[in-house]
């Protein structure tokens, strides 16, 4: 059968239609068109247009094939962008883009993952398994930076993330070349960020070059603009900076003989300019000149002006037409059957096309895209070629530039060449140093350090302590109120000695002080005392013979001289600051009762102030205000004299003390009728004499003489008779006594000098040389057996007072909760299956705190209760509360005792009514107090509420029904529920029980506990109430004569 010829054609068409359609190859275009004038002026659809529409009139593309663009936006973000990404799959078989380098390895992952082509000209990394692209910017920037021996270069992007995340990649890229990168910085939006950009530049080692990450001036770029400006007005182009624009190595610079307006209208940027270093892609013809003839061909069917749109144009056709040759070269290699864009990775290149304004490359053996690139030099208002970069010299692996006629003009001199190490892989380079050099320098420095090393080991300790006055910043103020204990501990020494001033850290500020309320400090690691100077005004500063006579004093040094460190000046406080002395004054030792003292471990004392005292006067150094509290004992009870010199700083600076009469004790005659306070030497021996005295009785100075300070003083001044202390002669060896009334003469002439008093103390001993770690060790044994004697007794004290403590804790709380508690461990709710409850009240407690005062009522209610816990403590019961006049008692809580929980209560309850019975009211001794009680067994909870004066409390239907028995019951009867009942009836032990008929129609009937057999003790009679008379009042009868008026008067009062 023949078929129709018009069925047949219908079917031929079809199938060209599906042909057709099944070889459209997708391109997928990202970029970020709105973020930057580089893109958003790029025209991104046109020149994808004009790209297809050469495409089609190109004779050596198959015309089989035809190509759809789809345009995608990449957002700004780059992390947004990254999001997005991921969403852009199915828009086609190969995608150009992205150009944020930070996005290209995902995009490489993606791409992959759907089985598509990447080409992007952004991204900085061309070993990705994908299309190859354009030659990577930063290889060719490498081969520039090479040529000129640049190594040490800075790159500044502008402040958008773009830019940001550029510069970064960009900085990665080329230390992954080795170059040694300098700040990567951004700059900041406001007014004065290119100047503070350019000052963090300026202060980089070295740096001398600069990237700039940001669209160029030439093309809208407003932030290079402020950046060459600031750079010019900073003096950067006349220092020799040299900047290179990175965006115009991705596009094709307009230089021929383009006229630049922006240049051409600012002398300031003309003059910038001339430091810009530009390198971008060769062109035969200018761009603009390429853009207006494909307006002129209708090509282009925009209006717009041609120096308005960014060259970037011309890159997007590039791209689109390169991926075009690439998919037609592997259609043919692969025998003409469909090419998925993933196959383009294996495109051997090789072959070259009519770029935008340029003819490209597809480099051989998959290299990608590659162009010619030219170095630029501004000339006025215009861009011309100073170098030139073959295509196959991009990769910046071989070759380099080559020279035009006309050379680059550096306005302020060339930049500094880096050595070649930097630009060899084989080869190490520290510094810009070749490796021999390094080594010979090595050698050399390790020489000088072992030269100097001992010099700066001596002198090391002595360069930190040459500061004299010393300020807040220098020492850290120690609170003397925390515990030894904590200033001795290890850690937080080491935590203050990181702090340098007392205020940075709020968290240990328990530990730190003010020097208002402080004298001991840190300085340097170790502890330090001020002498604080008051003088009744402000010392702001210590003038040039103070500090010259502090220096002279700071540098004596001595065993028994306690040494100046310096000055503090600071907070309005004037004090010298010397070293620590942890055991206190010589006075505060011998005012310690707990250390006991022999006469050796006295004359080891004795020796060491005569030592010190010694070097003082070799020295010719008068001390004037030597005392006992003047002598410091340090750690190794070793005496050190501290003080000395205070009276000519004092003199130096015009400033004088307040005489206390009490601190002139120590001060010999001749001095103290001076009317000019000063010292001799001759005063520091009778000063002496009087220490003397003080060690061996161990008393204040003159404290047997039992007169006021000031009379002694004026004896002293005036004698006859003379007067001086008086020593026992039972009390130190009388060579020592005899030295000192030698000491105490009342002719300075006759005293003898601290030369002839160290040869004559040193045979009071017999020979025996006073040996202070023999004193130390004899002491350190009475003071260990006084300190056991100590312990033990501290001890036996803190066993009572824990004792006494437990048994408070034991009576507010049960024994287990309380063990509980004290163990930190959690007291959970606990279940009781059964127990009995206890309540009982006073009959008519409101009339009688009506016809009391507060206080009787305490009292009435504290006699009563003490009654009762003496009953209860002889029955298995635990008291659980006292609220007001009612009592609460329970049983088998917390201690489970099984049934006899019952048994328990009810006896307690027969002894306590009877006990009542006598009972009498202290300030109404006629009147009695009636109870009623009630109990009711069955389940409760019990546990403990509150934090602050935790209860032990009982829960459930039982307190309740107790509390109900009580209120319900009659005075001095003990009334009782069927569930107590049945309890003490199983126990059989003859309890006289009676029946309460019910009182409420369809309530259950309750009962009376009468007695128990072998119980003989008296109960109170139960008052008749058949009279109408209410089981929770008093009657008027029973309220005594004389506080019955004072009754009728508050009724009267309170119905009115």
């Amino acid at each position: 059968m023949q078929l129709p010829r018009w069925l047949l054609r219908t079917c031929l068409w079809l199938l060209c239609i599906l042909e057709v359609w099944t070889a459209t190859f997708k391109l997928a275009l990202i970029g970020p068109w709105s973020c930057d004038p580089m893109f958003s002026r790029a025209m991104p659809t046109v020149a994808a247009n004009l790209a297809l529409s050469r495409l089609r009139s190109d004779t050596g593309l198959s015309r089989g094939y035809w190509y759809d663009v789809k345009l995608l936006d990449e957002d700004c973000s780059a992390s947004k962008a990254l999001t997005e990404l991921g969403e852009m799959e199915g828009y086609g078989h190969t995608y150009i883009g992205p150009f944020n380098p930070t996005l290209c390895h995902a995009a490489s992952l993606l791409t992959q993952h759907w089985e598509v082509g990447l080409a992007s000209p952004g991204c900085l990394d061309a070993d990705w398994p994908n299309l190859p692209p354009i030659t990577p910017p930063t290889r060719v920037l490498f081969t520039v930076l090479r040529f000129f021996r640049w190594a040490h270069v800075a790159v500044i992007s502008a402040p958008t993330d773009l830019w940001k995340s550029t510069g970064e990649e960009v900085a990665f890229a080329l230390r992954a070349m080795g170059l040694p990168i300098g700040p990567v910085v951004t700059m900041e939006t406001n007014n004065g960020g290119p100047r503070k950009t350019l000052r963090a530049i300026r202060q980089a080692d070295k740096v001398k070059v600069v990237i700039m990450c940001m669209s160029s001036v030439l093309i809208g770029g407003e932030h290079q603009r402020e950046l060459l400006l600031a750079a010019l007005d900073m003096g950067l182009v006349s220092d020799g900076y040299v900047f290179i624009p990175y965006d115009a190595l991705l596009y094709s610079m307009p230089y021929q003989d383009t006229v630049f307006p922006q240049l051409s209208n600012s002398t300031q940027l003309r003059h910038a300019y001339s430091a810009v270093l530009t390198v971008t892609m060769a062109s035969d013809q200018s761009f603009y000149e390429a853009f207006r003839h494909a307006q002129m061909t209708r090509e282009i069917r925009s209006a717009v002006i041609a120096t308005e749109v960014s060259p970037l144009f011309g890159t997007i056709f590039n791209m689109v037409y390169f991926v075009a040759k690439a998919v037609e070269e592997r259609r043919q290699a692969g025998g003409g059957h469909w090419v998925r864009g993933e196959h383009l990775v294996q495109s051997d290149g090789g072959f070259d096309f009519p770029g935008f304004n340029q003819v490209l490359y597809g480099g051989k053996d998959g290299r990608g895209l590659q162009a010619r690139y030219v170095v630029l030099d501004s000339d006025g208002d215009r861009l011309v070629p100073t170098h030139t970069l073959a295509p196959t010299h991009t990769d910046g692996m071989i070759g380099g530039l080559s020279p035009l006629s006309r050379s680059f003009i550096f306005p302020g001199g060339h930049p500094p060449r880096a050595s070649f190490c930097w630009f060899s892989p084989e080869k190490a380079c520290s510094g810009g140093v070749e490796m021999m050099t390094m080594f010979f320098l090595f050698l050399l420095l390790c020489a000088v350090i072992g030269a100097f090393f001992f010099w700066v080991r001596k002198y090391k300790n002595e360069a930190k302590r040459t500061k004299l006055i010393l300020t807040l910043n220098d020492i850290v103020f120690i609170d003397t109120q925390v515990s030894r204990k904590k200033l001795n501990d290890e850690s937080i020494i080491r935590s203050l000695l990181e702090i340098k001033t007392p205020f940075r850290s709020i968290a240990r500020s328990y530990i730190l002080t003010t020097p208002e309320s402080s004298n001991i400090g840190i300085l340097e690691g170790d502890w330090v005392w001020l002498k604080k100077i008051s003088v009744g005004r402000t010392v702001t500063s210590a003038n040039q013979n103070t500090r010259s006579l502090f220096s002279l004093l700071r540098e004596m040094r001595h065993e028994n001289l306690n040494l100046y460190l310096g000055l503090f000046l600071d907070s309005g406080i004037f004090a010298l600051v010397v070293e620590h002395s942890p055991r206190g004054s010589l006075a505060d030792l011998l005012a310690d009762s707990d250390v006991r003292l022999d006469w050796m471990f006295k004359s080891s004392l004795l020796m060491d102030l005569i030592k010190g005292m010694k070097y003082l006067h070799l020295r010719g150094l008068s001390h004037g205000r030597l005392k006992s509290t003047n002598c410091l004992v340090d750690g190794r009870f070793v005496l050190k004299v501290t003080d000395y010199g205070l009276p000519m700083i004092l003199h130096s600076q015009n400033l004088s003390l307040p005489e206390d009469p009490q601190e002139l004790l120590w001060t010999a005659p001749e001095l103290l009728r001076n009317p000019v306070r000063g010292g001799s030497f001759a005063g520091d021996v009778f000063s002496f004499s009087i220490i003397i005295q003080e060690v061996i009785s161990r008393t204040l100075p003159y404290a047997m003489m039992d007169m006021p300070a000031h009379e002694i003083l004026e004896r002293l001044k005036q004698p006859p008779p003379l007067c001086r202390p008086m020593v026992s002669v039972d009390e130190a060896p009388a060579d020592c006594l005899s030295l000192m009334n030698e000491c105490w003469n009342e002719d300075p002439s006759k005293r003898p000098t601290f030369d002839d008093i160290f040869k004559q103390f040193r045979g009071i001993n017999r020979g025996k040389r006073a040996n202070i770690i023999d004193s130390m060790l004899r002491m350190l044994e009475q003071y260990s057996s006084n300190l056991e004697d100590l312990i033990r007794e501290r001890t036996d004290e803190l066993e009572i007072e824990r004792n006494k403590t437990e048994k408070l804790v034991g009576q507010l709380l049960p024994k287990s909760v309380a063990q509980a508690l004290k163990k930190g461990k959690p007291v959970r709710p606990e279940h009781y299956s059964d127990a009995t409850l206890y309540f009982s009240d006073i009959v008519g407690f409101t009339t009688i705190s009506a016809l009391s005062e507060p206080i009787e009522v305490v009292d009435l209610l504290n006699d009563l209760y003490t009654m009762f816990d003496a009953i209860i403590a002889t029955h298995d019961v635990y008291k659980v509360e006292t609220i007001g006049d009612a009592y609460m008692v329970a049983s088998g809580v917390p201690n489970r005792n099984g049934n006899r929980h019952a048994a328990e209560v009810a006896n307690m309850s027969l002894d306590i009514l009877h006990s009542i019975a006598a009972f009498k009211i202290t300030h109404m001794p006629e009147m009695k107090v009636k109870i009623r009680i009630g109990l009711h067994s069955g389940p409760v909870v019990a546990g403990v509420v509150g934090l602050m004066m935790p209860r032990y409390c009982l829960f459930g239907d039982t307190v309740t029904t107790a509390s109900h028995m009580e209120s319900s019951g009659l005075p001095y009867r003990i009334h009782i529920s069927l569930s107590t009942v049945k309890v003490l009836t199983s126990l059989k032990l003859g309890y006289h029980i009676d029946t309460r008929k019910a009182q409420v129609k369809g309530s259950e009937d309750t009962y009376w506990l009468m007695g128990r057999e072998g119980f003989t003790k008296p109960l109170p009679v139960p008052p008749d109430l058949t009279g109408g008379a209410s089981n929770h009042g008093i009657s008027l009868d029973e309220i005594p004569v004389e506080r019955r008026q004072k009754f009728l008067d508050r009724q009267k009062k309170m119905k009115k």
